[in-house]
């Protein structure tokens, strides 16, 4: 009886992993297949002119330099730190016209497909049901050097 209450309960547990495991695996895909796989490395020194905009929340800049991925970098100022997204359209495959802009210093947008984002969330408005994909960063106060990383 006990023998038989055990393997039931390690069965159930054993069914319960599987399908968290499986559901947490397939949740969500952060970008296309397609999407290009590039290594992100790259510094910015926040006191330079060119990256002025950054000083204040809502301020963006495009960086397209080496280390910035396929198609560059837009990086926003947000109120908890800075957002960094891929300029590829994380919902389709890249294309001459897949490389996202800044519209209206508002939203992330896409001329191929008019797909929108908020600029200081990510958050889809239009067409995608994904957010652009952002990569991480350091941000060292004393030096004022962002550091953006994969």
């Amino acid at each position: 009886m006990k023998i038989k209450k055990i393997i039931s309960i390690f069965t159930l547990l054993l069914t319960f992993s599987l399908l968290t495991f499986n559901s947490s695996c397939s949740e969500r895909n952060e970008t296309v297949s397609c999407f290009p796989n590039s290594t992100v490395s790259v510094q910015l020194n926040l006191t330079l002119p060119s990256y002025y905009k950054l000083q204040n929340v809502g301020g963006w800049v495009y960086v397209n330099e080496v280390g910035a991925g396929t198609r560059g970098l837009i990086v926003v100022r947000i109120s908890s730190g800075f957002k960094v997204y891929d300029r590829n359209a994380p919902h389709i495959c890249p294309d001459t016209d897949t490389t996202l802009e800044v519209r209206n210093d508002t939203s992330v947008y896409c001329p191929k497909d008019k797909a929108e984002w908020i600029l200081i969330t990510g958050q889809p408005t239009s067409v995608a049901k994904i957010a652009p994909k952002t990569y991480g960063y350091s941000f060292d106060s004393n030096s004022n050097i962002l550091s953006i990383y994969n």
